[in-house]
C-alpha cells in the first residue's frame, strides 16, 4: 500500500536548522512531484514547497523563500526539507504531499506528518 512517513522533526531554537525526510513508497515515486505542506494550530493547510519529479525544478510559499530547501533522491524514494533561519511561525506540524502533476491543485497521496516547534 502507499505509504509517505515523515521524520526529522523536533523541538528547534528560534535561529536554528532541521532536515525533515519523507520515505516514500507503494506508488512510482520518480514519477510524481512531491511537496511539503505545513499547517499551525487553529490555522490551515499551507502550501510550502513542491520539487519537480526529476528534481530540475523547485517552487515555494513565500514565507520559506531562502530559508527553506526542498530536494529529492529518487533511488532512496525520499523527498527532504531543509529548513534554516527557523522563526515561532514556522511551528506547524509538516506533511509530505505526492501530486500527479506540477499544475495538481490536489496532493493524491499524504503522509502523517511530523511536528516542528520552534520555541527558545
Amino acid at each position: 500500500q502507499v505509504q509517505l512517513v515523515e521524520s526529522g522533526g523536533g523541538l528547534v531554537q528560534p535561529g536554528g536548522s532541521v532536515r525533515l525526510s519523507c520515505a516514500a513508497s507503494g506508488f512510482p515515486f520518480s514519477s510524481y512531484v512531491m511537496s511539503w505542506y505545513r499547517q499551525a494550530p487553529g490555522k490551515k493547510r499551507e502550501f510550502v514547497a513542491k520539487i519537480l519529479t526529476t528534481g530540475a525544478s523547485t517552487n515555494y510559499a513565500d514565507s520559506v523563500k531562502g530559508r527553506f530547501t526542498i530536494s529529492r533522491d529518487n533511488a532512496k524514494n525520499t523527498v527532504y526539507l531543509q529548513m534554516n533561519s527557523l522563526n515561532d511561525e514556522d511551528t506547524a506540524v509538516y506533511l509530505c504531499g505526492a501530486l500527479r502533476r506540477w499544475s495538481s491543485r490536489d496532493v493524491t497521496y499524504w503522509g502523517q506528518g511530523t511536528q516542528v516547534t520552534v520555541s527558545s
